[in-house]
């Protein structure tokens, strides 16, 4: 690296929302050096929540979700091209196109991309989508638009909910298959997830847990589908929503401890090597980092939320062009938000790291509520439905680890104040999977230590 920490060359590998904050964040902290983003979609940083709500319903165009810009930052953007490797001795980005970008320091902020449909030949199928991109957005919403039969939703999370919800706002037949108990259960557990398969059914959603989608059916468009309980539907187009993939691939040969879940780093934000040695020129933010946090024991941490990409992008930013004792810990609190079939679901902390949730307030009877999670005498999460300004005081008993049943207050309305078994399922059993994960302490990669003989 050149002289000062705010000298030299930062590249920014993933040009969305991490990838623009972190640039953002990097001027404004006093970087003065060349500035490269590497984005390997041919668009400027645009929003994604958007696209399964206001684009599906035909509010807002694909093409007009753009971030705003807080400032200019004087980069330069590689658009359209895709990171295929990294070397870490000769501090070099290898492109797909044969380039080679020369760093000090890089950020790594490549996200996430739609989890595919795992037969390539029914995926091919016209009529069979998934949503992750501003194309995709357009794609889905033009078909829409033509006002399809059915729309068959291959998994109960919350993109595939709110993707159900925006069918059935528009008027059009719905079915949704999760191999599941419920929606949203991998996230929220089983008492909301209850609630929420509740209430699609009420908003004449075809409901369809405890199943899989075993084919995709058609000859050159889809037709249909057939499930693993022996029915089947006819349906003009899928929408398969079963998670995301992490996109760290282009890593494999890197030495960094990367994989499926993530790359893993530190509080903050820089990247570990396969051997656990924190790197202090590779930082990591966003859908792809895997971080520590205090509040659930350490565990490393795999988030895809719109303020953790921002905040951790921040952090990332600041660590690398300031010295060891000005460097700072990136100890958000997770948080979430989703709209779906008339309800305002919010979340805070970790509802999958717990053992029981009670209903603090409200009642699941009128879909207002909160419910808090607890995990070993300790409030660990809590998520408000239609009641998010009750919220910031239980990030508070969050943040302190107050203890868990959280006491009533004189007049709170509660339905049922008897906290019971949250019932997180393993993820393996389901369609979707959590937008918040606990992933342990571990790297991806095992490594075998062989002792040189003597």
């Amino acid at each position: 690296m050149r002289g000062e920490p705010r000298d030299g060359r930062i590249v920014v590998v993933g040009a969305s929302l991490a990838g623009l904050r972190a640039a953002e964040t990097l001027r404004d902290e006093g970087f003065a050096g060349s500035l490269t983003l590497i984005g390997e979609e041919p668009h400027p940083p645009y929003d994604r929540p958007p696209l399964s709500k206001q684009v599906l319903l035909g509010k807002a165009p694909a093409d007009r979700t753009g971030l705003p810009r807080r400032r200019p930052v004087d980069a330069e953007w590689r658009l359209g091209v895709r990171a295929t490797g990294l070397d870490p001795v000769g501090k070099e980005v290898l492109l797909a196109d044969g380039g080679k970008v020369p760093f000090d320091r890089l950020l790594i902020a490549t996200g996430t991309r739609a989890r595919p449909w795992p037969k390539p030949a029914e995926a091919a199928l016209d009529g069979v989508f998934t949503l992750r991109t501003s194309e995709d957005a357009g794609r889905l919403a033009e078909r829409l638009d033509a006002g399809p039969g059915r729309v068959l939703v291959i998994g109960a999370g919350f993109t595939g909910s709110e993707i159900a919800s925006a069918c059935r706002e528009r008027g059009l037949a719905v079915t949704v298959a999760e191999r599941g108990p419920a929606p949203l259960v991998g996230a929220l557990g089983g008492t909301l997830g209850a609630l929420a398969a509740k209430l699609q059914r009420a908003h004449g959603v075809d409901l369809r847990c405890g199943v899989t989608v075993t084919a995709l059916e058609g000859d050159g468009r889809l037709t249909g589908a057939q499930f693993s309980d022996g029915t089947r539907i006819d349906a003009d187009v899928a929408v398969v929503a079963l998670g995301a993939v992490r996109n760290t691939e282009w890593l494999a040969e890197s030495g960094l401890a990367a994989g499926p879940r993530g790359v893993t780093c530190d509080a903050g934000c820089r990247a570990f090597d396969m051997y656990g040695i924190v790197t202090d020129d590779i930082f990591a933010a966003g859908d792809v980092a895997r971080f520590p946090h205090p509040l659930f024991e350490y565990q490393l941490l795999s988030l895809e939320h719109w303020g953790n990409a921002v905040a951790q992008a921040e952090v990332a930013a600041h660590n690398m062009v300031n010295p060891g004792p000005r460097r700072r810990p990136h100890l958000t609190v997770p948080a979430f938000w989703s709209g779906q079939f008339g309800l305002n679901i919010k979340s805070v902390g970790v509802p999958t790291f717990s053992d029981q949730v009670v209903i603090a307030q409200g009642s699941l009877k009128d879909a207002r509520l909160v419910a808090v999670y607890g995990y070993r005498g300790r409030v660990t999460a809590a998520v408000s439905v239609n009641q998010a300004k009750a919220l910031e005081y239980y990030q508070r008993l969050i943040e302190t680890a107050a203890p868990f049943p959280p006491a009533q207050g004189a007049a709170d309305q509660i339905e049922s104040p008897e906290p019971v078994p949250s019932d997180v399922p393993d993820p393996k059993m389901l369609s979707h999977g959590p937008t918040v994960a606990l992933t342990g302490h571990l790297p991806d990669r095992r490594l075998t230590l062989v002792q040189p003989a003597r």
